[in-house]
């Protein structure tokens, strides 16, 4: 049986905490952006597309380095909402926002996937029986598209907690306030004598990691299934 650490138990805590904000703070904007990619078509849509996925394929310290001078407390936006008490550098609130900025395009990219696999015909026929355009999105395509919102969400979550560039540029690797899964891990990489805590926090990462991955290809088979008896 692994027994952790205080410390170690501390770690999990503060990133499952930026784990869960992340997400909390990403689903709706996610879902509306998914919403607009898979439905509509416009001038531009191009352009928003690569800058939804952008992170995806840059560098993790990019959009760290990014996030330092637009949130910083001498940043473009910062500066205004510092006094405010909205501080984002070197704290878990940043941590939650370089998280987010991570774990958004595989959020969106999981929904939209889902909702461009719903039959608009379905939408239009509630919409004929008197439901709104909203009423029906709420009643039909989002329970369709239910298996890619959770597949997407487990997605965000696990990239959350594995998130390291953008995180340890933009807040740095704070004990007991930014210090999350993959920074403990780098921090005890530099210390002597520190393989058996560093194996926990590893088989600890995979562990979680292997189920919530799992689960998400297991919850997509049932639903798949469950329609195919249901038609």
């Amino acid at each position: 049986m692994m027994i952790l650490s205080p410390e170690e138990i501390e770690v999990l805590r503060l990133s499952c905490k930026v784990a869960t904000a992340c997400l909390a703070f990403s689903l709706i904007p996610a879902i509306a952006v998914a919403w607009v990619l898979a439905r509509k078509e416009f001038w531009g849509k191009s352009l928003i597309e690569t800058l939804v996925f952008l992170p995806l394929v840059l560098p993790p310290v990019v959009p760290g380095y990014l996030l330092l001078q637009l949130f910083g407390n001498r940043g473009l936006f910062g500066q205004y909402l510092a006094p405010l008490g909205l501080e984002f550098a070197f704290n878990w609130k940043g941590a939650v926002l370089a998280s987010a900025v991570m774990g958004f395009p595989l959020l969106v990219q999981s929904i939209r996937l889902a909702i461009e696999l719903v039959d608009q015909r379905l939408e239009l026929a509630a919409q004929s029986l008197g439901a709104s355009r909203f009423g029906a999105f709420r009643q039909v395509t989002l329970p369709l598209a239910s298996s890619g919102i959770l597949v997407g969400s487990i997605l965000c979550f696990c990239r959350s907690l594995g998130e390291f560039g953008a995180t340890i540029t933009f807040v740095g690797n704070i004990a007991g306030d930014t210090r999350t899964l993959p920074l403990a891990m780098y921090s005890l990489m530099q210390q002597p004598d520190t393989d058996a805590a560093l194996w926990r926090l590893v088989m600890l990462s995979l562990s979680v990691a292997f189920f919530a991955l799992w689960f998400a290809q297991w919850y997509n088979r049932y639903q798949k299934n469950r329609r195919g008896h249901t038609t």
